[in-house]
């Protein structure tokens, strides 16, 4: 198996294009046409998980974070970043990140698997990610249009929230006259037809633009298909930043956060003062997501579970609900069952291997006896 098949697969689950604008998700060493003997996961591609793939005969790492952000000026060794790029080259390794792309995607994604470990019901998007929709107009005989609307529905367009196969058609007269070396369809070469037509639209995610007009071109009779795709603001229900979801009973507070150092595997949970509200509804945020906690405020939480939240952040909290900050990498662990869960359900006889080397660069001191201060 090569490479290749290997991300297309990981791009079905995450697409490219809803990666955020700062990010560098994609292959980042290595080639894509490479044969794979296997893949190593892990959450960050550093140069000890490097050589961990090297020593367990993978040629793969599939990371969530980006080992490069930016553009490598130089790469003499001289930090973490320029190392592990070192030994990817040195060793034939090639680095894959899944970052932003797995975080916006709500259902499957970093922050589906959170949900998951908590229970959550009834899930919906913190903040949905923008210019993340279009608008598909075509022009069909009428004698072919449900033929066109099917194909299009196939290749994954017409889904608006929990209902699918969702179009609009009017009817209308089309006109066209056909140049020299044409074949028409219906009418004669050098002279005006006219010809009943359906106006077709469908709404479909951006990221499936290719395959959705591709399919409509390959279902449609005509030699040159007239459409339009028109960009909207409506949000999609399914792409965005962090989620929102409902415990099956409420929980007292302290007692959520016990829950939370005991899934997690954490020593303390950074936290905003409680409320004295029961737990019902929870927001996350896998990852940095304290520019979220005005959506999660307004999302109706009494929780908002992420990481990486600065001191005067926790103030916007204004006791309206309770901030949880568990830390980075512990609100994304779960990220790596997730993606080899993924890979193996795929390719049920392709070595996929955890990395059983710890990334986190923070630890953690208790005060004697575990107290807190």
């Amino acid at each position: 198996m090569r490479i290749a098949e290997i991300i297309g697969h990981l791009e079905v689950l995450a697409p490219p294009a809803v990666q955020e604008h700062y990010d560098n998700a994609g292959l980042l060493t290595g080639h894509a046409g490479w044969e794979c003997p296997g893949a190593l996961v892990a959450l960050d591609a550093t140069e000890e998980v490097v050589m961990e793939a090297a020593a367990s005969g993978c040629n793969l790492v599939v990371a969530h974070h980006p080992i490069v952000f930016g553009g490598l000026k130089k790469i003499t060794g001289r930090n973490y970043v320029e190392k592990a790029v070192i030994a990817a080259i040195k060793n034939d390794i090639a680095i894959y990140a899944i970052h932003t792309n797995l975080d916006n995607m709500v259902t499957k994604g970093v922050n589906g698997r959170i949900a998951d470990m908590l229970g959550l019901v009834a899930r919906r998007v913190l903040a949905a990610k923008e210019s993340t929709l279009c608008k598909l107009y075509c022009f069909v005989p009428i004698g072919q249009l449900e033929a066109v609307r099917s194909a299009m529905f196939a290749a994954g367009a017409g889904h608006i929230g929990n209902y699918s196969e969702c179009s609009y058609s009017v009817e209308g007269m089309g006109t066209f006259k056909a140049g020299e070396g044409t074949q028409p369809f219906v009418g004669a070469v050098g002279r005006r037809h006219e010809e009943k037509e359906a106006r077709l639209e469908v709404i479909l995610p951006v990221m499936l633009q290719r395959q959705v007009v591709a399919a409509m071109v390959a279902a449609h009779p005509y030699e040159e298909v007239a459409y339009d795709l028109v960009p909207l603001i409506n949000p999609h229900g399914g792409i965005g930043a962090g989620l929102v979801g409902e415990l099956p009973s409420p929980t007292e507070e302290e007692a959520f956060l016990d829950r939370l150092t005991s899934i997690f595997r954490v020593p303390v949970v950074r936290h905003t003062r409680l409320t004295g509200k029961p737990v019902k509804t929870v927001a996350v945020c896998g990852g940095a997501g304290s520019s979220f906690i005005s959506n999660a405020l307004s999302s109706g939480a009494t929780f908002y579970l992420t990481s990486d939240v600065k001191y005067h952040e926790f103030f916007d909290a204004n006791d309206r609900l309770v901030i949880a900050d568990i830390g980075h990498f512990e609100s994304e662990q779960f990220t790596i069952d997730l993606l080899v869960q993924v890979l193996q359900e795929k390719f049920s006889n392709f070595a996929v291997l955890k990395s059983g080397v710890r990334t986190n660069p923070v630890h953690y001191h208790l005060s004697p006896g575990n107290r807190i201060i």
